[in-house]
């Protein structure tokens, strides 16, 4: 655990939003960490979701947790998201730390304070996804969502304006950030606790999945194919794709529900391999794997061709398709793999990297000696161009 430098002056910590536990907030967690000092600001949140992560500290929220939303019905309130996200109020701070993948980055600081954004990802429904995202719903549905993604759109871009430094969790995303935002920024890798897992364990014959069930995840690429291969799989995680994916999957398919990170370790440990299906910014799991001394298969896509090293610490596949994956897995022998090789490669990314990496892009953010006048220009030309972009 680090201590929070006094030369950050007073610091708020900023997430979208605090209603279970994945990746991103993992790596929140790791920043609420470094800064034990610093008030905490979400949209919404739930101790319970979270498995009390952030029950010692005082969690400030909009005013959308009058209607206590949970991980199962916050996304009806999408469209009052950016307005929750302007509403918190973060007068005083010196230093703001926002950890975004959709609306937190759009906050609005103190003219004097340094905002420093963490980009898991451009809220993907209104921007990487949003094609994919309107195919699945009836016309009606898909004519309202498509206004609310042109006006999200719009005030994304803006909110982007205002945000003094990106940092991107990985090459994909800072792509992304640069397509979207029209802004730069520098990628530091997502921390992995490594020593949570133990490589020497011997393998066993199951393949894994780890993964919230999620339609875009394409989880039912795994299930399909290992219903066809007639191999074990076990499914990890919970979602609203569950009961879809159940329903597909034959006698060698198994679903564990969440579990906790000690079972998640034990499961990774004794498998033979985990399996990736979706297009990942980053990919904690993957790297998880690795850390366990196993291999990863994934989808040839995003963040993972930037953590699994071809042939040395998994292998890919190259398209979204049930028999393409069941043909890479047949002919992957996972025992020419070399568990330490994995564990080399994982530690690449261990908890301890982020930490340096996080404090080296603070203090790049605060020693600018041109920082705060070309921030002001920014902001006035910018002002201009999103009038522009909104009115068209």
């Amino acid at each position: 655990m680090g201590t929070e430098p006094a030369t950050y002056g007073r610091v708020a910590l900023v997430h979208d939003f605090l209603l279970d536990v994945r990746g991103a907030e993992r790596v929140f967690a790791v920043m609420c960490d470094l800064f034990p000092e610093a008030d905490v600001y979400t949209a919404v949140y739930d101790p319970k979701g979270t498995e009390g992560r952030f029950a010692h500290r005082r969690v400030r929220t909009s005013f959308l947790q009058r209607v206590r939303p949970t991980v199962r019905t916050f996304r009806a309130l999408l469209p009052l998201y950016p307005l929750a996200m302007e509403s918190l109020d973060l007068r005083g701070y010196d230093l703001v730390l926002s950890s975004s993948s959709a609306w937190a980055h759009g906050v609005l600081v103190d003219e004097h304070a340094i905002h420093v954004c963490y980009c898991h990802n451009p809220f993907r429904y209104a921007w990487n996804a949003r094609d994919e995202t309107l195919k699945t719903r009836n016309p009606v549905v898909s004519g309202a969502l498509r206004m609310v993604f042109k006006r999200w759109r719009q005030w994304d871009w803006i909110a982007a304006q205002r945000v003094d430094r990106y940092i991107a969790n990985s090459e994909t995303t800072r792509k992304r950030i640069a397509r979207y935002f029209s802004r730069e920024s520098t990628v530091l890798f997502p921390p992995v606790e490594c020593g949570r897992f133990d490589p020497t364990q011997p393998a066993g014959e199951e393949y894994v999945v780890l993964s919230e069930l999620m339609p875009h995840k394409r989880i039912d690429v795994a299930v399909r194919a290992f219903t066809q291969l007639g191999l074990p799989l076990t499914v990890i995680g919970k979602g609203p794709d569950l009961k879809r994916l159940r329903r597909l999957a034959g006698p060698t398919v198994r679903f564990t529900g969440r579990v906790g990170d000690a079972e998640v370790a034990r499961i990774l440990q004794r498998s033979r391999a985990l399996v990736v299906t979706a297009t990942e910014e980053f990919g904690i799991a993957a790297v998880e794997a690795q850390a366990a001394g196993r291999p990863v298969i994934a989808l040839r896509d995003g963040g993972l061709r930037e953590t699994i090293l071809e042939g040395v610490t998994g292998t890919f596949y190259e398209s979204s398709d049930p028999d393409e994956l069941a043909r890479v897995v047949e002919a992957f022998d996972t025992t020419e793999i070399d568990p330490a090789a994995c564990r080399e490669s994982a530690m690449r990314f261990d908890r301890s990297r982020f930490e340096e990496g996080l404090r080296r892009e603070l203090a790049l953010a605060q020693e600018e000696p041109a920082a705060r006048a070309a921030r002001a220009e920014r902001l006035r030309t910018r002002r201009v161009l999103g009038r522009q972009r909104a009115r068209a």
